[in-house]
């Protein structure tokens, strides 16, 4: 057969930004966003306002030119999800940054984004103000005030002051009619997200239109997502654009349900309140619901998708006695969101709840838009034994990986290699039935004695332990092993280990569980474990701190 050509007809650019067109279209008159009590949008007029929004952005009293770049930092409200589509829409690039973080760290990201432009929730004017004044001779962003209802009533006039625009302020100026910014090739960027991961300083993912298409339409489709689902959203938007939701819920006319505050008695109030159907949730807010003192099983079954720290079956036995469903993925800011779930077998529905919830805590196998993902020893380069023990690195290829790392090719060529896999720096395996289960972080391995002890392996027995609210094991410095495990631990019941619980109790349930030289050697109790500002436990703190005992 001769070679066809590519035609305009055929070739026009991905991108997820059409979703919300066509959700104006079939959805216009179903709720898109709901908020507080005096805020419900429809899937018409959140199209209408991401117009305006977009519009404004390229007006010439603000002059945001494509690929530039404009920053949104704020919590899970309308305005942010708005954003998602409105600064691509306009021809930017988008860049949401966690409000938690302090001002110098904030500085630096903004710094280093160029930003020009930088969207500010109320309850971040002081963080943003103070990250600003750090910026010394660099040319200083374009703030914009976001006017969200406030659930506690507080008013943000007086702190507009400090602000040249207000976000209904430049919707007022924009136009409905505006023709969105289509980019001129799917590789052109869509998103700058900034990871610090658990092993490295942070570094900015360039993700293109073409990978956020593919991540999206993949996870849509990989979770079942129906039409017209009630999607809660207690996974930050701001930690990968959370998961690409953020437009898999236009594509299938969602109900967003937004909330600033992600607490156990929130959680539940809103699922009640709203009907809520799904939801993503760290496995830190999975572990919360299930230890919140006032719970009851869920009156409907609410789907769950959880990532990023390896959840314990253990969690999420507990989670599904519930009545949440819980769903499990794996990826990285560097890919988008999950490109990896553990795929539910019918089989597997009549085992015991323990057995299922451990099948389920693997990672699985590839989402069906995703091109391989594989386990590689180092020494060799090859696939590991699909036997479940055999471990090497994670790696990863296909649509929706990164295009790099911003401004930074020495660090992109570290895991993008000539060999045409992406490497996670993940310690994983393969069992028999070809399912990845992650083991580790490579610098989370603790070497004892020349043995390689996987600190979730161990985690993943503690939290069996009825007591256990938080564990975290990290490797401790030993001058007969080289390192040992040391077990730091939170309980429940407010019980901060004072007797009614001893670290050789702990030491004793392990023995029981684990091989000898798997048994933490030490056990710290803490009331609460540190912990990142999108939940992850820091293990690098741990560490120091495991560093400093005798």
């Amino acid at each position: 057969m001769e070679l066809l050509l590519p035609h305009p007809s055929n070739s026009t650019p991905l991108t997820v930004l059409g979703f919300l067109d066509r959700a104006a279209s079939v959805y216009g008159d179903c709720p898109s966003i709901l908020h507080t009590a005096n805020t419900v949008y429809t899937w018409s007029e959140t199209h209408n306002r991401c117009l305006r929004i977009a519009s404004a952005l390229t007006s010439s009293s603000l002059g945001i030119n494509r690929g530039q770049v404009v920053s949104v930092v704020g919590p899970n409200v309308p305005s942010v999800y708005e954003l998602q589509f409105a600064v691509p829409m306009s021809g930017a690039i988008l860049n949401n940054i966690n409000p938690r973080l302090d001002a110098h760290a904030l500085s630096v990201l903004l710094r280093h984004s160029e930003s020009k432009l930088v969207f500010v929730d109320p309850n971040s004017i002081s963080l943003v103000l103070e990250a600003v004044s750090l910026f010394g001779q660099h040319e200083k962003p374009h703030l914009v005030l976001l006017e969200d209802d406030q659930e506690d009533g507080s008013s943000s006039a007086s702190a507009a002051s400090d602000f040249l625009d207000t976000y209904e302020g430049i919707m007022q100026r924009g136009d409905s009619r505006f023709k969105w910014i289509r980019p001129q090739t799917e590789w052109h960027p869509m998103v700058l997200n900034y990871t610090s991961g658990t092993t490295s300083s942070p570094k900015g993912v360039v993700l293109s239109h073409r990978a956020i298409f593919m991540l999206t339409v993949s996870s849509t489709l990989d979770w079942s997502l129906p039409n017209r689902p009630v999607y809660l959203w207690t996974l930050p938007m701001f930690h990968a654009n959370g998961w690409g939701y953020t437009w898999g819920t236009a594509a299938v006319g969602a109900t967003n349900v937004c909330t600033r505050r992600v607490d156990a008695p929130t959680i539940y109030n809103l699922i009640d309140k709203h009907d809520v159907t799904h939801m993503c949730a760290a496995p830190m807010v999975l572990n919360m619901l299930t230890n919140y003192s006032s719970r009851k099983p869920l009156k409907n079954p609410v789907q769950v998708m959880t990532a990023g720290a390896p959840p314990p079956a253990a969690i999420i036995s507990r989670a599904e006695s519930l009545g949440f469903n819980v769903g499990h993925g794996y990826g990285l800011t560097e890919t988008g969101g999950p490109v990896v779930s553990c795929a539910w077998k019918s089989e597997w529905d009549h085992l015991e709840p323990l057995e299922r919830a451990r099948l389920k805590s693997r990672q699985g196998v590839r989402t069906i838009g995703f091109a391989e993902a594989d386990v590689r020893d180092p020494r060799t380069g090859k696939s590991v034994e699909h036997d479940g023990v055999s471990v090497g690195e994670i790696v990863l290829k296909g649509g929706s990986v990164m295009l790099g790392y911003f401004k930074d090719p020495e660090g992109t060529a570290a895991c993008m290699r000539e060999d045409g896999w992406f490497y996670t720096g993940d310690v994983g395996v393969i069992h028999k039935d070809g399912y990845l289960e992650v083991k580790d972080r490579s610098k989370d391995v603790i070497i004892c004695g020349g043995e390689n002890i996987s600190s979730a392996e161990v985690e993943t027995v503690l939290y069996t332990n009825p007591v256990v609210k938080e564990a975290a094991v990290v490797a401790k410095p030993d001058k007969m092993w080289g390192e040992t495990p040391c077990a730091f631990v939170s309980l429940k019941y407010d019980n901060n280990g004072d007797g009614s619980v001893t670290e050789r109790e702990i030491r004793e349930f392990c023995k029981a569980k684990l091989p000898k030289y798997m048994v933490p050697r030490k056990v710290i109790f803490q009331e609460e474990l540190p912990k990142t500002s999108t939940g992850k436990i820091q293990k690098f703190l741990l560490r120091q701190m495991a560093k400093s005992l005798p």
